[in-house]
């Protein structure tokens, strides 16, 4: 084998070449098929090598795939930031996006515009942004500070601000030790607390996940959580950003994950299913009440990149949400996220490994345990999470790490959340590959003596 000389996640590590793609399944080098069941990172949300879509990135691309946002406008960047504030607000209200390459700039992007918000309405003291322990919003440090995602801040904590935390509404773990819903919301109250010990004169910005992804493997909140954090932000006066950028435009069956609550945040985070993958764009859209001080004011949010708003992107974008819209891909979503649900629900009683299945749409956790009963989590460095990955890739599946157990610490956890356009009968073929991955896994467990049942 040739010397690579391209940084992989993990160096040294074996990785097929993917060649081609087609629906929901993607081809190496060797002609091997892979069913997608995790959109690549929960981001390939139409599937692969969709006609439409090329087509529109070959007729942009003779006009004009490059200009520079501070000398341009162009009618796909114009036409995407309305079609988004259509999807999420109709009239009911204004709301302007600013574009991005990655969904860490989006959540980095709306951090500024929060604190921004503040400043230039003569208040330089809001600048602390709460956000919740088990979370993701990116690897850039801005975003990093406000995730508390163990294994990617662990490196870098002394660089990061220490911004504060509260506790994820995980009902499988509740981190009060209480039941849904006699709980009375303590996980969403909790941001009552943390404000009012911060001081609301000193926090510009409560951040979350309307559904948590990677760092705690879907955690889905229980009904009245987003209403009552809505509520408590209003209530102190500071913003709430929902970082969209893994459940955004369609993926839990949904436009948005928040349109599952009825929760109109001020700032959201786009990113991943926004373009499907066919191109590098996100974006963070701000309310006409976050924008209205700065338009008044400096009329310049101080954030950009070189190739924020590219017409490429940008066209490219929109052509995927028009695809989204025209095949009527929500809806499919929640339709076989609901098949999805109910066969894996059917692996789960077989499996005693499999603690947890939860999710929305076509986005679908399962969190493992050792014990079904104590919920107690198999140790990290068993690398579980890693040996299902692996395992189902070697059977021609997909799937995605994520994190689980108490905090971020011990704990496994994989996401399933393929296209939106996938069918009944992948659907199938998913689950009995997932099925015969998790079996293999746990007769290797019960041989290494982690476990003393057999699947």
């Amino acid at each position: 084998m040739n010397q690579s000389y391209l940084i992989k996640p993990v160096m040294g590590d074996f990785y097929p070449t993917a060649m081609h793609g087609h629906g929901v399944f993607i081809y190496d080098q060797q002609g091997k098929q892979y069913l997608d069941g995790s959109s690549g990172a929960v981001t390939a949300s139409i599937g692969h090598a969709v006609p439409e879509i090329i087509d529109v990135i070959y007729e942009q691309a003779k006009k004009i795939s490059f200009v520079y946002r501070s000398q341009f406008t162009t009618e796909p960047a114009e036409k995407l930031a309305e079609k988004l504030n259509q999807l999420a607000f109709g009239e009911d209200d204004q709301y302007f996006s600013f574009f991005t390459n990655s969904g860490s700039e989006a959540t980095e992007t709306a951090l500024k515009m929060a604190i921004q918000h503040w400043q230039e309405k003569g208040n330089y003291r809001k600048n602390k942004i709460i956000s919740r322990w088990s979370s993701y919003h990116g690897i850039t440090m801005g975003a990093l500070s406000m995730s508390g995602h163990i294994g990617r801040r662990e490196r870098f904590v002394p660089l990061l601000e220490s911004f504060p935390t509260i506790s994820s509404p995980n009902c499988y773990r509740c981190p009060f030790n209480q039941k849904y819903p006699s709980c009375q919301l303590m996980c969403a109250n909790e941001l009552d607390t943390t404000i009012r010990r911060e001081g609301a004169e000193n926090i510009a910005a409560f951040i979350a996940e309307p559904i948590v992804g990677a760092a705690g493997g879907v955690i889905v909140p229980p009904d009245g959580y987003n209403q009552r954090v809505k509520e408590i932000c209003d209530y102190h006066d500071i913003l709430f950003i929902a970082d969209e950028v893994m459940t955004g435009i369609g993926r839990t069956g949904k436009m948005f994950a928040m349109d599952h609550w009825g929760v109109k945040p001020d700032i959201i985070a786009l990113g991943k299913g926004m373009s499907a993958g066919y191109t590098p764009i996100a974006a963070a859209f701000a309310s006409k009440k976050v924008m209205k001080p700065i338009l008044a004011g400096s009329a310049s949010v101080m954030s950009g990149h070189t190739y924020s708003a590219n017409p490429q992107s940008a066209a490219i974008a929109l052509a995927v949400i028009n695809y989204i819209e025209k095949n009527n891909l929500v809806y499919k979503s929640k339709v076989c996220g609901d098949y999805l649900m109910e066969r894996l629900k059917g692996v789960s009683v077989k499996h005693p490994i499999i603690g947890d299945i939860r999710g929305k749409g076509l986005m679908v956790g399962i969190e493992f345990v050792s014990n079904t009963f104590t919920k107690h989590p198999f140790s990290k460095d068993l690398s579980l999470s890693s040996k299902l990955v692996e395992k189902a890739r070697d059977k021609g599946l997909l799937i995605y790490p994520a994190s689980a157990g108490v905090e971020g610490g011990d704990g496994d956890a994989v996401i399933i959340a393929p296209p939106l356009n996938i069918t009944k009968q992948e659907i199938d073929l998913l689950v009995d590959i997932f099925e015969n991955t998790i079996h293999e896994i746990q007769r290797e467990l019960r041989v290494q003596g982690v476990v003393d049942y057999i699947g």
